[in-house]
């Protein structure tokens, strides 16, 4: 049972930080702005203790669950930086729900233990991965903002004095950029140096394909907006197809590896 993998120690961190988040994520409409920022202040704090012990603790894991659980903690984490910039930006109960579910799912999945004598590159290359999507998880979440921005304002709705259409489009290809020149350090690194991180040469299995994929989808994305002013539904509709490509390079890979065959990577 892969449960079992769990120590008590994150299981007792990772319910702890699921209840944290729930509270923002249930009570949204009945916290004030301070209970609930507080809340998932909590949920944050608790989530990183939960990341750490999971990498640093007795039995190190990793798996697709962890790599989902850090994606939605680093999205969070520019949602608390951003605030501190744009008061206005409303998505706490949304994040908070993503923050609980992911959680739930890397305690259920662990992932497997870490190779000791795994390159000593290997972190690096693994951080540069998850920084990335991280960062083009961030993207999604601003063009979901900008898309429900767009509704409202179809419909003339009070936007509930979010974010302005202009810069979540500007701060959303800003994080496609940025998610997209990691996206391309971390494919060079894998083709490259394969044989120091991973003991073994390049190889085009579904994970390369659908990375690659994945780059080409973004790349498009990029020239379109600065060649052809892409924007709006159909540079979002590319953003989140090229975000699924990415989601099944390596948690879709994982996900068939630990759960479906039961093998390690």
């Amino acid at each position: 049972m892969i449960l079992a993998s769990s120590s008590p120690v994150s299981w007792l961190l990772a319910l702890a930080a699921a209840v944290a988040y729930a509270v923002p994520a249930a009570g949204a409409a009945r916290l004030g702005a301070a209970a609930a920022r507080n809340a998932l202040l909590v949920a944050w704090v608790l989530h990183g203790a939960v990341l750490v012990w999971g990498l640093w603790g007795e039995t190190p894991r990793f798996g697709f669950a962890p790599a989902l659980s850090m994606t939605a903690w680093l999205v969070l984490t520019v949602y608390a930086v951003e605030r501190q910039l744009f008061p206005q930006l409303q998505a706490r109960w949304v994040l908070a729900a993503l923050g609980a579910a992911a959680v739930v799912l890397a305690l259920v999945f662990p992932g497997q233990p870490l190779h000791v004598a795994a390159s000593a590159w290997l972190p690096l290359h693994l951080a540069l991965g998850i920084a990335c999507y991280g960062l083009f998880g961030a993207a999604v979440v601003h063009a979901w903002l900008m898309t429900r921005a767009e509704r409202h304002i179809r419909q003339a709705e009070d936007p509930h004095s979010g974010i302005p259409l202009l810069t979540l489009e500007r701060l959303t290809f800003r994080f496609v950029t940025a998610g997209f020149i990691l996206l391309t350090a971390t494919l060079l690194a894998g083709w490259l140096f394969g044989d120091t991180l991973y003991g073994r040469a390049w190889r085009w299995d579904h994970k390369a394909v659908f990375s690659l994929l994945s780059w080409l989808t973004f790349a498009t994305l990029l020239v379109g907006r600065a060649r052809f002013g892409w924007r709006g539904r159909s540079a979002v509709r590319v953003l989140y197809a090229g975000s699924a490509l990415l989601l099944l390079a390596y948690v879709g890979s994982r996900f068939v590896l630990e759960v479906i065959l039961g093998r390690s990577a």
